[in-house]
């Protein structure tokens, strides 16, 4: 089963794509886009090609958990993916693209490939955390872990 993970921008959109078992999360390349339409279409064929079956899409929530603008916006286009026919999963990605970077620069990257790279990242990071939380949560049973599904 493939899940796609998504570091939703405005300019760029990190994607991450699951193995087949669903286990580990794997770097797709950085989309760039200039409007919701673009980031839709480009989304919706990397579901078609790949074989999605279900979506995870990054929360920038403020550090202090509130939802702020940009939330509102990805919430949005999260809520505009379920027109694929497929379950959407919002993930907290809270610090993601922080501890994106940190890694790119504890391995040497340059600040120019950094930039390049730290969409991909970020979005590994969210798709990642969220397997190994759906995973802990079917170990667990069903008062195991949160979802954020959207209905």
């Amino acid at each position: 089963m493939r899940v796609l993970g998504i570091d939703y921008g405005q300019r760029r959109i990190g994607l991450a794509l699951s193995d087949p078992l669903g286990i580990v999360a794997g770097g797709l390349p950085t989309v760039t886009v200039g409007s919701d339409d673009e980031a839709f279409a480009a989304v919706a064929k990397v579901v078609e090609e790949r074989g999605v079956r279900e979506i995870v899409v990054g929360l920038p929530r403020n550090m202090n958990g509130s939802i702020g603008p940009q939330a509102e916006k990805v919430g949005a286009f999260a809520e505009r993916l379920r027109a694929l026919g497929k379950p959407v999963h919002l993930m907290d990605e809270r610090l993601t693209s922080a501890r994106a970077n940190r890694v790119m620069l504890d391995h040497g990257f340059s600040r120019k490939k950094r930039g390049k790279h730290v969409d991909r990242m970020a979005a590994q990071f969210i798709l990642q955390t969220w397997l190994n939380a759906r995973k802990t949560s079917k170990d667990d049973g069903p008062s195991g872990g949160a979802d954020n599904t959207i209905p």
